[in-house]
């Protein structure tokens, strides 16, 4: 396959058109109350996503569950990278009570690498499943994990609080793994996403990409067959965005165009696919749950 369509990035601090997104809106300021309040964090800030103000103005939110120190530093990420504070078991009762708060349906739960838990986290993700299931029984919840670094048992316990969708993300494709995700292993992060739908074959799997970083279409089409092999359902393709300057460059930003192709791509593989510029792992992902449910993929 050809390389993907070549789009001239612009100098540092310019984005093209299409990557310009709306001001907050009123609902935006209620939202960060409530979570400032109850001391909780959200992934669309920590990560500085671009879908901040619209995603909070229509009251859904990525909460980030174990603190805000991440003990990986990945060349793509805005998380700080340090030593982590201790576990905070007061947490899920705090996020529960925000979600409620908030009237959520849909709930998105990440968190940040946590290589230096005997369980990678899991138990905490498992506590926040229960804990919101306890105060809202109809609740769907997704979990975005990371990859536990095999960690026995760790998979295996977020699974059995049920999440509606397990989310991991693959982010970009092999060859870019040692620049971009260090710590991290492609087969290992495939491995898992696999597993995920072998243990819980009634879940939905989900995985996401970020284009843009130098990788040949080739590559991106080759990840979403390795992806339909591991059984995974729902992928997200969306451009990265660079947060600082100490962060891997964008090599070129991809037109809208080359997001719709790529997402016919993907469909004709069979995912369920949210596929633009500006998409997100948590951007829309009430929206595609309910599309996935009604199609029985």
């Amino acid at each position: 396959m050809s390389e993907l369509v070549q789009i001239q990035a612009p100098r540092a601090g310019r984005k093209p058109e299409w990557l310009r997104v709306k001001p907050a809106k009123a609902a935006f300021f209620e939202v960060k109350r409530l979570t400032q309040a109850q001391r909780t964090h959200t992934v669309c800030q920590e990560a500085a996503c671009p879908n901040v103000g619209a995603c909070w103005s229509r009251g859904h939110a990525a909460f980030l569950i174990l603190g805000d120190v991440c003990t990986r530093d990945c060349a793509f990420c805005d998380v700080r990278h340090g030593a982590p504070g201790p576990v905070d078991e007061d947490e899920p009762r705090r996020l529960a009570e925000v979600v409620e708060a908030m009237g959520l349906r849909y709930v998105v739960i990440t968190s940040v690498t946590r290589d230096d838990l005997p369980d990678g986290g899991a138990g905490q993700f498992a506590a926040c499943l229960h804990a919101l299931r306890a105060r809202r029984p109809a609740l769907r919840v997704e979990v975005l994990t990371p990859d536990f670094q095999r960690k026995p048992g760790a998979l295996e316990r977020v699974l059995d609080a049920a999440p509606d969708v397990f989310n991991h993300n693959l982010e970009t494709v092999p060859r870019l793994y040692p620049s971009v995700r260090a710590g991290a292993r492609y087969d290992h992060s495939l491995d898992l996403l696999a597993r995920a739908k072998r243990l819980r074959p009634e879940g939905w799997t989900k995985s996401g990409l970020m284009l843009g970083l130098g990788e040949q279409e080739d590559e991106v089409l080759g990840v979403m067959d390795d992806l339909r092999a591991a059984g995974v359902d729902l992928l997200t393709l969306g451009q990265y965005l660079q947060p600082s300057r100490r962060h891997a460059p964008v090599a070129r930003y991809l037109h809208p165009d080359e997001f719709t192709r790529l997402g016919e791509a993907a469909r004709a593989r069979g995912f369920s696919v949210q596929s633009s510029p500006l998409t997100r792992s948590s951007h829309l992902a009430d929206e595609d749950f309910e599309r996935i449910s009604r199609s029985g993929r």
